[in-house]
């Protein structure tokens, strides 16, 4: 195991960083120390799903239970729906043991669990690391506010526009999906008492509507996906009038649901939808990429975040695993082979999934989109949410020692 002396930054204090830092001092035995470039935690009031997969690692790290009080559990499974209402196929929001369900959470919420989860001695604010350098021992992170630091290695956990990615020597591709979402939270009271408590997902030609509860059904989250090439033509993110949501779906008949729901939203804000093309390479010597910076992905299928969490899960058994720093390279490469094939898979499913919701490309044809639909199913639940990060990350090491 390293020594606890051992230098390691996490560029990155969102979602992704955060959870790093619990995992690599929980199961590495490393205290980490978390850069963030704000001067504060904010994460925009918006909601996030836990999904089963990432509820397993929770679990592991001790934070599940303070997750599920925080957030909102679905009564049962959650639907999708065609644009007039009519059910398409349940979503089954569970693993097949039925351990693990969904969790929607505030994202405030959960900033705020993960955040004390750290000892605060170990969080940098207003840490914008300008460039990532390896030296011939470690690693020199430079920061915007003058600040320089080496390090034993550095995590670079800093979302779609990483700087560390430079460092690991992977060119960033930015790919547009054509779509802007819509998002944000109302207040449960300003829907019909009888709205159902669980996700529902409403899908139309062109766009989509997708909503599901949080902090114990207080309020709900809401996704509105709509073409837009607004996103290509300055920042790819800032707040909406609310207008804009209503007119966006006054373009084609909706369930009356639908209307019912978007005229219960007081406040919005609007994200352009990019990701990144698959990298081909997660780690150079002693860093590593991981969330968003590794694998930015469009949220269609629910698991940006999740795959943060088994990123941070696999790391730190790695690292576990390392005698001393000179190993901290040959940790980050097998973290690399553990977990770079099934970010790729889902990074291209949820391109996919964002064609199935919207009736574009192989789905115009709504009958063929259905029929994927449901079929995929039970697929997301055996492949997806019975994933189990850290059996993998043990397989994989068993499978290196063999060699």
């Amino acid at each position: 195991m390293l020594s606890k002396a051992t230098r390691i930054a996490i560029i990155g204090g969102g979602l992704g960083g955060l959870s790093a830092a619990i995992a690599l001092k929980k199961i590495a035995g490393v205290q980490a120390t978390v850069f963030e470039q704000s001067n504060k935690h904010d994460e925009v009031g918006a909601g996030v799903t836990i999904a089963p997969n990432a509820c397993r690692v929770l679990d592991k790290l001790g934070l599940l239970e303070p997750m599920r009080r925080a957030g909102a559990i679905p009564d049962g499974h959650g639907v999708y729906l065609d644009a007039m209402g009519d059910v398409v196929t349940d979503a089954a929001w569970e693993d097949t043991s039925r351990q693990y369900q969904n969790i929607g959470m505030y994202r405030p919420d959960m900033i705020d669990i993960l955040a004390k989860a750290v000892d605060p001695e170990a969080i940098r604010l207003h840490h914008r690391a300008k460039s990532v350098e390896i030296l011939d021992s470690g690693v020199r992170v430079l920061f915007e506010n003058g600040k320089q630091e080496d390090f034993d290695a550095v995590i670079g956990a800093d979302g779609i526009r990483s700087v560390v990615r430079k460092a690991v020597g992977q060119p960033t591709h930015f790919v547009y999906s054509g779509y802007m979402a819509y998002r944000g939270v109302i207040d449960a009271a300003d829907l019909p008492k009888d709205w159902k408590r669980i996700s529902q997902t409403w899908m139309g030609n062109d766009r989509h509507l997708m909503t599901y509860p949080l902090q114990q059904y207080k309020l709900y989250n809401y996704v509105a996906c709509v073409p837009s090439d607004r996103p290509l033509k300055g920042p790819w993110s800032g707040p909406a009038d609310v207008a804009e949501v209503h007119a966006e779906f006054s373009r084609q008949k909706w369930d009356p649901r639908v209307e019912q729901f978007l005229s219960a939203i007081k406040e919005t804000f609007w994200w352009g939808l990019f990701d990144i093309e698959p990298l081909t390479n997660w780690s150079r010597g002693p860093i590593a990429l991981l969330g968003d910076a590794a694998h930015s992905m469009i949220p269609h299928q629910g698991q940006g975040v999740n795959q943060a969490f088994e990123d941070c899960i696999t790391l730190a058994f790695f690292l576990k695993e390392a005698d001393s720093v000179s190993d901290i390279p040959e940790a980050f490469r097998r973290y690399t082979a553990a977990r770079m094939q099934r970010a790729a898979i889902l990074q291209v499913g949820s391109r996919r999934a964002g064609a199935m919701f919207d009736s574009q490309l192989q789905f115009t044809n709504t009958r063929k989109r259905n029929v994927d639909i449901a079929s995929g199913r039970d697929f997301r639940r055996a492949v997806v949410f019975d994933y189990d990060a850290l059996k993998v990350a043990e397989n994989t090491l068993q499978r290196f020692q063999r060699v």
